[in-house]
């Protein structure tokens, strides 16, 4: 319980860390075109759509956490694309002060577990608390039936559904690496005040994560193998299959993008960062969590709606985007 504890804590500290790459004048690059940055990107595995509007083109590149450091992927082309690019966009940084994180710490019971002597049967459907029993059946105790439906979310993809948190290389470490490296311009698309991130976890009534703990219920059911199946599939540039996936759903429903406070205004800030992105001239890398793009209503799903012509892998079960199959010579 206690490293769930600190886990918590981190959620908050950790969203304050991401100092930026120092900037540098885009006009002081090498001249290179947009093919070989968009050559460059596609060679990767991993789910990479282009953008054009006028003299302006975006490069999206749907990131997913948890992938181990063992996994083997190929990382060097994105690198490339990255020391090619004028820009970079990161997802948001959170601004916690001191005390921000010190009210948090001292409210973590709050956060860790139920209210009043309750118990998760209290805020499960009678079904579901059945599934939860079977999975937990092996646990030395019964402390994690009074532990809050996130903690004990954090657990099931943690501890049964094979989710790694330490020891992963993702594609926006590579990002991140290479752009600090070559000294290319970083920014992220947005700030989260640290109260806001403090009062969201310490408000929400319990009921509020019973969606993101029956999510992660059916990744722990999946086992380790379904987190195996969707990084294969990301790789892959299987998309919807990696949506589909109930890792990564849980993901996706808990916090803080399940959140009813933070997650509206998350979203909002990556539709806002990415119309900006395309009245820049030059080749701009934006770095996002799968999900936001391809998520119903989400990045992709907006742009489709605004007219533009979007090259990459299909986002959608049963669809086929513009240069979708060119992407497959590339691999």
């Amino acid at each position: 319980m206690t490293l769930r504890i600190l886990a918590v804590s981190a959620l908050v500290l950790g969203l304050s860390l991401g100092a930026p790459a120092q900037a540098q004048d885009a006009s002081a690059m090498p001249v290179t075109t947009v093919d070989e940055i968009i050559v460059s990107a596609r060679r990767t595995e991993a789910p990479i759509w282009e953008v054009t509007r006028g003299d302006s083109t975006l490069i999206l590149v749907g990131a997913i956490s948890g992938v181990p450091r063992d996994v083997e992927w190929r990382p060097e082309a994105l690198e490339a694309a990255t020391r090619r690019s004028q820009r970079i966009l990161f997802p948001q940084e959170g601004r916690a002060s001191v005390a921000d994180v010190l009210r948090l710490i001292w409210r973590i019971r709050t956060v860790a577990t139920l209210p009043g002597g309750t118990t998760t049967a209290d805020y499960l459907a009678p079904e579901v608390q059945a599934r939860l029993e079977t999975v937990m059946a092996d646990q030395k105790n019964d402390s994690w039936r009074t532990n809050s439906l996130m903690i004990l979310s954090m657990d099931l993809m943690n501890d049964h559904a094979g989710y790694e948190r330490g020891r992963t290389r993702t594609a926006a470490d590579i990002i991140k690496k290479a752009a600090r490296d070559a000294r290319i311009p970083v920014r992220p698309v947005g700030t989260v005040r640290g109260d806001e991130i403090v009062d969201s976890l310490i408000t929400a009534p319990p009921a509020t994560y019973a969606t993101c703990l029956e999510r992660a219920l059916a990744a722990a059911e999946a086992g380790p193998e379904g987190a195996a199946i969707r990084i294969s599939d990301w790789r892959a540039r299987r998309v919807p299959e990696v949506m589909a996936q109930p890792l990564e759903q849980a993901l996706g429903l808990c916090w803080p993008w399940g959140d009813p406070e933070i997650a509206p205004l998350l979203r909002r800030q990556w539709a806002e960062a990415v119309q900006t992105a395309l009245g820049e001239p030059g080749v701009t890398m934006a770095v996002a969590q799968l999900r936001v793009l391809a998520e119903p209503d989400g990045v992709l799903d907006g742009l489709e709606a605004q007219g533009y012509e979007i090259e990459g892998p299909a986002w959608k079960a049963n669809r086929v985007v513009a240069g979708s199959s060119g992407l497959s010579s590339s691999q």
